[in-house]
């Protein structure tokens, strides 16, 4: 189908976007930009009855993270959701997507802990995948610190967090952590750039071809593009991984790549459930205010979340 017609507002934003950075911006101009461009107002969902800023012990030092609760902690643990923005490895941070982790908290029940995970260039490859897995590895050890519970974890993100969430559940699978859901957004999986979604959707969607080309450039500072935690997609086995829920968006770059991710899940025997968007682009997720297949998108994303911890709770054995 033609793109949707909401995305007019969306190329408003982007032109605002192109006000801010100038014609030959840097990334600090960039990452300036992404700050001052304004959120429309969504609708409400019920506050949090705790946010916390927090740190994860990393490898490289302390990883900022943001804990939301929607039951006071008293209330006993909760299923938790460690979520990864997105931002192509070299923007975005835990403010970019405080709303969405507030509203899953509330619609799913759960306590989620956004990731603040480091940045290319000036931390490249392997840092965020490090971060990432830092983050989940620290809920699971002590989960009192969360009010989680340590048997009922999940992991989530959208576009380069989608990327992190993939290989941090590839992870989890290899050191015997075991997760109850993966929930992937328009992920990058691939470090190819060669799927037919690449060659025709690159320019005024939003996501350009050659920005992101770019983006991965700096991520991958030289590292082999066939390392399945920078393109979860080469991964030789992907047997035993948590369930996954895909979504995708038809007039976004990487449509073709997150789609071949969820073949190759169910290929292995993963139960997942892929939904493509028509008519939608990249970012549409978290634009719930300008495209209604947003909020849609959204509330599959805490149906299946719901599902996957109400099943992690009834698969525990009895006292």
């Amino acid at each position: 189908m033609p793109p949707h017609p909401q995305i007019r507002r969306f190329r408003e934003l982007l032109a605002l976007w192109g006000q801010l950075t100038g014609d030959d911006p840097s990334i600090e101009d960039l990452r300036r930009a992404r700050r001052r461009v304004p959120a429309a107002a969504h609708t409400p969902h019920p506050p949090p009855a705790e946010v916390r800023d927090l740190e994860a012990d990393g490898p490289g030092g302390p990883v900022p993270v943001r804990l939301y609760r929607p039951r006071p902690r008293s209330a006993g643990p909760l299923p938790a959701l460690v979520y990864l923005h997105g931002g192509g490895f070299v923007l975005g941070d835990i403010d970019d997507v405080d709303g969405l982790c507030r509203e899953l908290s509330a619609r799913v029940g759960c306590a989620v802990v956004n990731v603040g995970y480091r940045l290319a260039p000036e931390h490249p490859f392997p840092a965020a995948v490090e971060d990432a897995w830092a983050a989940l590895a620290d809920v699971a050890a002590r989960p009192g610190r969360y009010g989680a519970d340590p048997a009922r974890l999940a992991v989530a993100g959208e576009s380069a967090g989608g990327n992190l969430a993939a290989v941090t559940a590839q992870r989890a699978r290899d050191e015997g952590l075991a997760l109850v859901h993966q929930l992937l957004v328009y992920p990058v999986t691939d470090t190819a750039m060669d799927t037919p979604s690449w060659a025709e959707h690159g320019s005024g969607l939003g996501l350009d071809a050659a920005m992101m080309a770019a983006y991965l450039d700096l991520y991958r500072c030289g590292a082999d593009p066939a390392d399945p935690r920078l393109a979860p997609l080469r991964a030789a086995d992907l047997s035993g991984l948590a369930p996954a829920t895909v979504i995708t968006a038809e007039y976004d770059i990487l449509r073709d790549e997150g789609e071949a991710y969820a073949r190759r899940l169910a290929e292995a025997g993963v139960p997942v459930e892929l939904r493509r968007y028509p008519g939608m682009i990249h970012s549409f997720f978290l634009l719930p205010e300008i495209f209604e297949d947003g909020a849609h998108a959204r509330a599959l994303a805490a149906a299946r979340l719901r599902a996957a911890f109400a099943a992690g709770r009834s698969a525990e054995p009895a006292p």
